[in-house]
């Protein structure tokens, strides 16, 4: 039978709740948001002579709920109109309204007593078939089915989303002692397809696979930070994006989540699993339960393991128990990974080290290890789910098993013994059957060691992804330090960037135009995408600025119309070239995804022309571009002029969308011509599908156009005028006036005496004059020597 999911319910509004709602309304589905009753009235309710039969009131705690949850940052949702798929209503008012519905899930507060009651009521209404799930993070899933009906339990499970759900990948799917085997494959592939996660099912035991192993790795932290003497920020600063974690690392990622969270998981392992080798490891130490008392819970209540006063932030000394300030934390072993770039190749380096970062390194890697591969029959009988939870649940860029690959098998075995354990059983037969390490990389498909069969098994569901990392070698045609291109297989042929953050200097433009000759010649169709976590940052500033510096004129003159004749080519080459933008794309980024055929861009991607930051203006045929864009969208009888603010004002505000729906509005991207993935991994698979198909629907090279409409000094003195009051206003520096001004006069097309159509060139010509004139000067060049050495932008 084809299930197919139009509707969904979810009951209970909170956090979680509302959040889960607005994912499901992000990817199109009607979603009906439920809640309890109030049981009185508020002063303001009073006041307005309301009564608790009134429906506003009915639907008080619901709607506060949704409406805290949209406005809060991050967004939960992909664009503000997409809030209206969600409809409200209370568990007493509206329950029948979910006979309709395709899918029910539950998100109530953590009492089994009080879920057994909510599914008790579902029963009453729910149609036969319908999917009904519990978003619990550790419930055992088989006593909230007890006492249901066949249908019931057949199509039962939980389905534990992680906070926050639009961002986080891990979705967990926990299957019921009757659940349906079509069931969990539906899920598994909706999770994946529709909803962008990372499916992974998980037995039914406490905490699960991600939070078991999550909250280990928190709570070992916790006990090593008093055994070693160290403080929380030289934790935070070893357990960061040096070895691939987020920024926040983990006492700053503890404040952001809340202390009490992690305490309620954390104890309901320490009473649920007593057979646990580690069990007294999930004892809460000293500190926490001070921290408890105080109600020191993180950013929720003001402060935690770190508080801020006024522009400082202060670290709490778990030894005084009072906040002081930070201390830089620095370590000789962290020095020396600095020149490699990727995390997994650092791990050998860091259990290496002679100093403290290293003693904690080995001490932390040989207890991760033997306790992961304990786990395994417990929580889950593969290997490969443990590293998927733990980088989609708590965004590790590797997980477990494949950082102990990183270090070699035998050598991880030694750090587990240097702390006292011996690794499990199946780690040393996999060893001793001639298999040296966990994962294998086969025809572009990763294998993983399957412990029961002692061989090697292929991760299912990778039909649907192009790894980069599994064919960057095997697959290479051509590369340089800064880019590399890959075969894709049926004609097309990917262009990967390699630079320090994607950025766009001489090496990716050699590799953009080499790229493009091989397909010419050879191949159907080119695809630019890459896996990084940001498509790119834009050009390489540092070259601009030491360029200007130099006053090497000419030099720059000729990187910018390098710069803008290879955007003309991606746009007007022999074959479709494909552009496949996600995470942050700005500048030169977004001005090549203006230029692509099609873009295929992540649904997370903040795309915009953002050089207004650093003193100028887009230079790379971005300026040109919003100036023909505004000229196909004029239309008779249009004011024209407002037609031109919208698309000046997007330059001059250096506007980025949240969401790659966002930027539609902006009109980086073009309904009608643009699509958009919601799962990242799908999109270079998604990419190379569209190149492919504009290849066999027989792609011809547009024709270079000659027809843009300039409005010349009608726009030119209306944007004048415009520069002029906000400066009088004090809205925007003079800086900031010479750079609107010159954006203009590209825009306008000079100060043309009438409204005259031009070529693209010629606006080309101007934007390079302009972005030239602008390095000249020497606030710009403050602006740029700041974004390179604070990261920031400088209003000057």
């Amino acid at each position: 039978m084809k299930r197919t999911i139009k509707k969904a319910a979810v009951i209970g509004s909170g956090i979680m709740g509302s959040a889960i709602a607005a994912h499901f309304a992000n990817i199109g589905v009607e979603v009906l948001l439920l809640d309890i009753v109030p049981r009185e009235l508020t002063e303001a309710e009073q006041k307005k002579g309301l009564t608790l039969q009134d429906k506003a009131v009915r639907n008080r705690i619901v709607n506060e709920h949704l409406a805290n949850s949209l406005k809060s940052k991050p967004s939960p949702i992909y664009h503000q109109k997409f809030a209206s798929r969600i409809s409200t209503g209370n568990t007493e008012d509206d329950m029948a309204k979910i006979a309709d519905m395709d899918w029910i899930i539950e998100v109530v507060v953590e009492r089994l007593d009080i879920k057994q009651k909510v599914f008790e009521q579902v029963e009453k209404y729910r149609r036969p078939g319908t999917l009904i799930t519990s978003n619990t993070s550790g419930i055992p899933i088989h006593f909230m089915s007890e006492g249901r009906s066949d249908d019931f339990q057949k199509h039962f499970c939980g389905t534990h989303f992680f906070n926050p759900p639009r961002y986080l990948k891990l979705f967990e799917i926990i299957p019921g002692p009757k659940t349906s085997p079509e069931v969990l494959d539906f899920l598994n592939n909706y999770g994946e397809q529709f909803l962008g996660k990372t499916s992974v099912v998980a037995k039914d035991t406490p905490a699960f696979i991600g939070n078991r192993i999550g909250i280990y790795g928190i709570m070992s932290l916790f006990h090593q930070v008093k055994e070693m003497g160290l403080t929380i920020e030289e934790v935070d600063k070893l357990t960061g994006p040096v070895i691939g974690r987020p920024k926040s690392a983990t006492f700053r990622t503890v404040d952001v989540v809340g202390l009490d969270t992690l305490v309620h998981v954390a104890n309901g392992i320490y009473e649920n699993c007593p057979n646990d080798e580690v069990h007294e490891l999930f004892k809460l130490p000293g500190f926490i339960d001070t921290m408890m008392q105080n109600k020191w819970l993180g950013s929720k209540s003001g402060q935690g393991f770190y508080k801020k006063v006024d522009k400082d932030i202060l670290s709490l000394d778990l030894d005084t128990m009072e906040y002081r300030a930070a201390k830089k934390a620095s370590f000789a072993t962290l020095e020396l990974t600095k020149t490699i770039d990727k995390p997994i190749n650092r791990f050998k380096v860091l259990v290496g080290g002679t100093d403290m970062a290293g003693e904690f390194y080995r001490k932390n890697f040989g207890g991760m290890f033997a306790y992961v591969a304990n786990r395994i029959p417990e929580i889950t009988d593969d290997l490969y789910k443990i590293d998927d939870a733990m980088k989609a649940g708590f965004g590790w860029e590797n997980g477990p098993f494949e950082i102990w690959d990183a270090i070699g098998v035998e050598k991880g075995i030694e750090l587990i013994k240097a702390n006292g354990a011996e690794p499990a059983t199946w780690v040393n037969d996999m060893l001793a059957s001639g298999n040296k390490s966990f994962y294998a990389i086969k025809d572009g498909l990763k294998y993983f060691y399957d412990i029961a069969s002692k061989s090697f098994k292929k991760i299912p569901g990778q039909d649907a992804f192009i790894i980069l990392d599994n064919i960057r070698e095997s697959k290479k045609i051509w590369s340089n330090s800064d880019a590399i291109i890959q075969d894709l297989g049926d004609g097309i042929i990917n262009l990967e960037f390699q630079s320090k953050m994607n950025t766009i200097g001489g090496g990716v433009l050699q590799g953009i135009n080499k790229a493009i000759d091989l397909a010419e010649k050879e191949y159907d169709g080119l695809v630019i995408g890459n896996q990084a976590a940001n498509f790119s940052v834009g050009a390489n500033i540092g070259m601009i600025f030491m360029m200007a510096v130099e006053q090497e004129y000419d030099e720059l003159n000729m990187a910018i119309k390098m710069f803008q004749d290879t955007m003309m080519r991606v746009r007007y080459s022999s074959i479709p070239v494909v552009v496949a933008p996600h995470g942050m794309t700005l500048g030169g980024g977004c001005e090549m995804s203006m230029h692509a055929d099609k873009v295929v861009a992540a649904a997370e991607t903040y795309i915009g022309l953002v050089e207004f930051g650093v003193g100028v203006i887009p230079g790379g045929g971005g300026s040109k571009e919003m100036a023909l864009r505004a000229s196909d969208t004029f239309r008779k009888n249009d004011v024209e002029l407002n037609v031109l603010q919208e698309y000046f004002l997007a330059v001059a505000m250096a506007k980025v969308s949240t969401s790659a729906y966002e930027a539609f509005d902006t009109g980086i991207l073009q309904k009608g011509k643009d699509v958009i993935v919601v799962n990242k991994d799908r999109q270079i698979a998604e990419a190379k599908k569209h190149a492919k198909l504009m290849a066999e629907a027989g792609y011809t090279a547009p024709i270079r156009r000659k027809d843009v409409k300039v409005l010349g000094k009608q726009a030119l003195g209306m944007f004048l005028v415009g520069t002029d009051s906000m400066e009088a206003g004090h809205y925007i520096s003079e800086h900031d006036k010479k750079i609107a001004n010159k954006l203009a006069y590209v825009m306008a097309g000079g100060d043309l005496s009438e409204p005259t159509l031009v070529s693209e060139q010629y606006l080309l010509d101007l934007e390079r004059e302009a972005f030239l004139s602008l390095t000249g000067e020497r606030k710009t060049l403050e602006r740029i020597q700041f974004m390179l050495t604070k990261g920031k932008p400088l209003r000057n």
